[in-house]
């Protein structure tokens, strides 16, 4: 079963936030950025399930391996709704 994937504004200007940084930092990192984050939202239109709940009732996250973000994400019907890709320096008690 392939899932849908809509990203809530939240998460969407954390996304929009971590582009601009990494592009201020290094011109066309953003992009590589971006494009990293969407090979992972890839995995989960298909395995959305591999990664554990962390938070209940029902909130699961996956750990981007090369730039410090984890997608909080849930499953609802076939929908994965993305509620946050958070900066992992940030305060873990101010996760969604």
């Amino acid at each position: 079963m392939t899932y849908n994937i809509k990203v809530l504004p939240l998460a969407e200007k954390e996304i929009d936030a971590a582009i601009e940084f990494y592009e201020s930092r290094s011109k066309g990192l953003g992009k590589r950025f971006l494009t990293y984050l969407k090979s992972y939202l890839k995995v989960l239109k298909t395995n959305p399930e591999l990664f554990e709940i962390k938070k209940q009732p029902h909130y699961r996250e996956l750990t981007l391996v090369k730039f410090p973000f984890v997608i909080i994400y849930e499953i609802f019907e076939n929908e994965i709704l993305i509620h946050s890709v958070f900066h992992t320096s940030k305060n873990p008690q101010k996760k969604p």
